[in-house]
């Protein structure tokens, strides 16, 4: 009896030591990335503040580099300037935005997008501002160039949008960015009309710098930081992981939406912002493709835009105005022996200008629909194919009306081309090397820029054909470039790493 009651005292024993042992399976801890919280959080009421305050950007980078077009027969005028010399200072403001273009792309990846969008609002209108009081056409120039310097970095705003849009929005919201380098190149114009003629180019100049310092203005009373943080991407990135999450949180509550549940995990990229990487096998023949396409797309806009002007000021194309609406001023008694006759701009040429600028947004649209649903490449191919043509038609003898209706779709054309391929560069790198590829994106097209401004007004001048066929042969160029690249973003997540 003593036997059994040990025996049973041992089993019992036994399994209250078996239940005690035995531990629940562990849980696996959940985790997401810097992606997963964008899409969760969705599109909502911080993004269009976003897009609001960083489309004020493209306001100001706008109103700066029109003002060359619309301030170069005053100052040809004023100081006797020969075409050459109306062209190079085009030329030194890219010249100033292809430099710096790059450093900025290379210090926004290793230092941040939101100090260096600062930095180039507060050199962009102090050297602005200098501008208007230029003593002389080398000052002029010089001052101009440092504009450039100052004006490149307002792609960083870009950057910041496309970082925090959701997939699905990428293609529609920054197409739309186009409206804001609307206004500013309308604004631009107008106010030219009706300044110029009254106070002078300098006074232009004055007010154009506003916009800028509104902005500076913004970043000053901390406005600026809650709409537009530091990209979380950038953070987690530089290992700053707890300043990402607060970034997310602060947008999930404005948007009244939740965050992913788990822990924010991302790998710090110690190596950011290298030029190696830009070449690597993976991205070589993307990298190279893009430069030809960013290069023939700014040397084809700002040679429409530069030819508009040369067209209007200097009666290029037969038709294109009566002789009672040209004004012209005479500089002294010797000028039958100097090229630099003094064609200022009529109230009719201002309103062709807006006009055809007015285009830029017409077939935003059509372009939107292209990208989303013929995708980034073949939208881009198609859309570069039409500049060629509409270039090669603006030999035909028009009228007035022939010719802005000419203008118009030019304009239309490129500015698509324009908002494709800023749109496929920012997504088809990855944020490691992001702020650089557009910026060394931006740095090429620069040279088009560059070159543009002796092409519209200088070669035209002498062969009107062969200018128009030069900027068609290199639209053809960017349209085979588009419809080949390797790659396809439409639908796809932005990349961390490589």
């Amino acid at each position: 009896m003593a036997t059994k009651q040990t025996e049973s005292v041992t089993i019992i024993s036994l399994r209250k030591l078996s239940l005690e042992t035995r531990e629940p399976p562990p849980k696996e801890s959940k985790t997401f990335t810097v992606e997963d919280a964008v899409e969760t959080i969705g599109f909502g009421r911080f993004h269009i503040a976003l897009f609001l305050i960083m489309g004020s950007t493209g306001v100001v980078e706008a109103m700066e580099i029109m003002l060359i077009a619309v301030v170069s027969p005053v100052i040809r005028c004023e100081w006797q300037l020969e075409n050459w010399q109306v062209a190079l200072v085009t030329t030194m403001v890219f010249f100033g935005y292809m430099v710096f273009s790059i450093l900025f792309g290379l210090l926004a990846d290793r230092y941040g997008r939101w100090k260096i969008l600062l930095i180039s609002f507060l050199w962009g209108a102090y050297f602005s501002l200098l501008t208007s009081f230029s003593p002389s056409y080398i000052w002029f120039v010089f001052l101009r160039t440092m504009v450039g310097c100052g004006v490149s970095g307002h792609a960083q705003g870009l950057i910041i949008k496309t970082e925090f849009l959701p997939t699905k929005y990428r293609g529609y919201m920054l197409p739309l960015s186009q409206v804001f380098w609307l206004a500013g190149s309308l604004l631009i114009i107008g106010l030219a009309s009706v300044v110029i003629p009254t106070i002078g180019w300098r006074w232009l100049i004055r007010i154009a710098s506003i916009p800028g310092i509104i902005l500076i203005l913004a970043f000053k009373v901390r406005i600026g930081p809650f709409f537009i943080p530091e990209s979380a991407r950038f953070n987690v990135s530089t290992g700053n992981t707890q300043a990402a999450l607060a970034t997310l949180q602060r947008i999930a509550k404005m948007n009244r939406s939740v965050m992913p549940e788990g822990t924010l995990v991302e790998p710090i990229l110690e190596k950011r912002g290298r030029f190696a990487d830009l070449l690597d096998a993976k991205y070589l023949r993307t990298t190279l493709q893009i430069w030809v396409i960013w290069l023939g797309i700014s040397f084809a806009y700002y040679g429409v835009i530069l030819a508009s002007a040369e067209l209007l000021e200097r009666d290029l194309v037969c038709g294109s105005r009566s002789e009672a609406e040209v004004v012209v001023t005479v500089m002294d008694t010797e000028e039958s022996q100097s090229p630099c006759h003094c064609h200022m701009f009529a109230p009719s040429d201002y309103r062709t200008m807006i006009i055809s600028t007015i285009g830029e947004i017409a077939l935003n649209p059509v372009n939107i629909l292209g990208i989303n649903f013929l995708g980034r490449r073949l939208s881009l191919s198609i859309t570069m194919g039409c500049t060629a043509l509409f270039f090669l038609l603006l030999n035909i003898c028009t009228s007035s009306a022939g010719l802005i209706g000419f203008l118009f779709m030019l304009r239309a054309l490129v500015a698509a081309n324009f908002n494709t391929i800023y749109i496929y560069t920012a997504e088809v790198y990855p944020t490691m090397m992001r702020a650089l590829g557009m910026g060394t994106s931006g740095s090429l097209c620069r040279i088009g820029a560059m070159v543009a401004p002796f092409i519209s007004q200088v070669l035209m001048s002498a062969s009107f054909l062969g200018a128009l066929c030069l900027f068609s042969s290199v639209c053809v160029i960017c349209a085979i470039s588009a419809f080949t690249l390797p790659i396809e973003t439409k639908g796809r997540a932005l990349q961390q790493i490589k």
